[in-house]
């Protein structure tokens, strides 16, 4: 999370040799309960990471959201010049 924020929210991915430019922008807490819960539902690896399951009850996402910095991510605009 600092990391992130120390960088203005610029990433990069790898992947294959190439790399993608990207922006992370920080999702507010009272928005990623729901966010939190299908990504258990898609990644169940990660559920002992949140100590919940994707079928738990949205107000015990919305308990833990505070602590579990949540990202959308951007492509990077290219620079011109």
């Amino acid at each position: 999370m600092r990391n992130v924020q120390a960088a203005g929210g610029r990433a990069a991915l790898r992947r294959r040799g190439r790399e993608t430019l990207i922006l992370l922008e920080e999702i507010p807490p009272e928005w990623r309960a729901e966010i939190l819960r299908r990504y258990l539902a898609a990644a169940p690896g990660a559920r002992p990471h949140l100590g919940l399951g994707p079928t738990d009850p949205l107000a015990e996402f919305h308990r833990i959201a505070p602590r579990h910095p949540t990202f959308k991510i951007r492509q990077c605009p290219r620079a011109t010049g």
